[in-house]
């Protein structure tokens, strides 16, 4: 295939308004990068280079044209729109519909739309239908629903199909979460470090809270509203080495923390925290560019929402996450907390 037979190039040459989205291209005589159905005058072939979104063209040197900035402002918002349609569909629907008919609804060809759709909201589409689900599942299970009212009020369509997702989609059986966590027992102790008090809680598949605070009664409390029907157990003497490790890790990050998470979020959360895990020891990234690592390069908010709702303080390292300048932001257990965490890791 020589370098004209490439589609992208066709797209351009025909101004293809379907392919604003799936890629932009750049102009090396200007410096400039434009979509595909840019008015602009068209350049030479051996001129262009393509890039998938313009987050790469800017890494790559070019800019934004002026029509290309005010473009990307109202294609944004088209395909906000076109996103916030298509989960009203999938929220209203018995039968979530599959990926043709909401890309169909669109008007946008299949891949294009998972491409939008993820970009908007951080999920596939499929992913949605899942967080989805589980909201549903999890007001179901809340309210006085049994759990058969429950599993087919959300879209499942047989029990075993249900009971296979139940543990992925609330960390327990339906019926102990119905029951607002009675049969799960958490084993949790309260000590100090320098940060302040400092609460650790473990279920039986893992840490599943490191609470900061000033006051071990508000952390306890902090605890309950988490896990309102728990049977919350005050810790044994081997329990006490795993508060040790946490403590020691705030103390000393360079020993590097090594316990079992039991994390419990949304599809997007949980990619959200798996991405601050990866930011190293000493470093820092901002919202945007978790963003981008998640593949969700729009979704910087929602990263913003996802850290705020991480329980597992240095454990999940949200205190990482910075404003694009560099400056700090909020920090669920305070911001001169933050500051301390990372000028330690700064040192280690």
């Amino acid at each position: 295939m020589t370098i004209n037979d490439d589609p992208r190039w066709a797209a351009i040459l025909a101004r293809d308004p379907k392919a604003d989205g799936l890629f932009v291209y750049g102009v090396k005589t200007t410096g400039v990068y434009c979509r595909p159905s840019s008015p602009s005058r068209l350049p030479r072939r051996e001129n262009v280079e393509f890039f998938d979104t313009p987050a790469q063209a800017e890494a790559a040197g070019y800019r934004a044209s002026k029509r290309a900035a005010s473009d990307r402002t109202q294609v944004a918002a088209q395909h906000a729109q076109l996103v916030a349609n298509a989960c009203r569909s999938i929220e209203q629907a018995q039968t979530p519909p599959d990926l043709g008919t909401l890309a169909a609804q669109a008007g946008l060809s299949p891949f294009h739309f998972h491409r939008v759709f993820k970009a908007v909201t951080g999920l596939t589409p499929k992913g949605y239908v899942s967080a989805h689900r589980s909201r549903k599942v999890r007001d179901g299970l809340k309210s006085q629903h049994s759990v058969t009212d429950t599993l087919y009020g959300a879209g499942f369509n047989s029990n075993s199909r249900f009971y296979e997702s139940a543990n992925q989609l609330l960390g327990m059986k339906p019926s102990d979460y119905k029951a607002g966590g009675t049969h799960n027992e958490i084993l949790f102790a309260v000590g100090e470090c320098s940060l302040g008090a400092i609460l650790v809680a473990q279920s039986t598949r893992g840490v599943c809270a490191i609470l900061l605070g000033d006051d071990p009664g508000k952390l306890v409390r902090d605890l309950q509203d988490q896990f309102p029907k728990a049977r919350l157990v005050g810790a044994d003497r081997s329990f006490e080495q795993v508060v040790a490790q946490v403590v020691g890790f705030v103390e000393a990050p360079a020993l590097g923390l090594d316990l079992p998470l039991d994390l419990r979020g949304t599809a997007f959360q949980e990619r959200v925290w798996q991405a601050l895990r990866d930011i190293p020891l000493g470093s820092t990234a901002s919202y945007g560019q978790i963003a981008e690592r998640i593949g969700a390069p729009k979704s910087f908010r929602a990263v913003a929402q996802a850290c705020g709702a991480n329980s597992l303080a240095v454990a999940i390292p949200c205190h990482r996450v910075v404003r694009s300048n560099g400056d700090l932001s909020g920090y669920r257990w305070g911001v001169e907390r933050k500051r301390q965490l990372l000028e330690r890791e700064s040192q280690a």
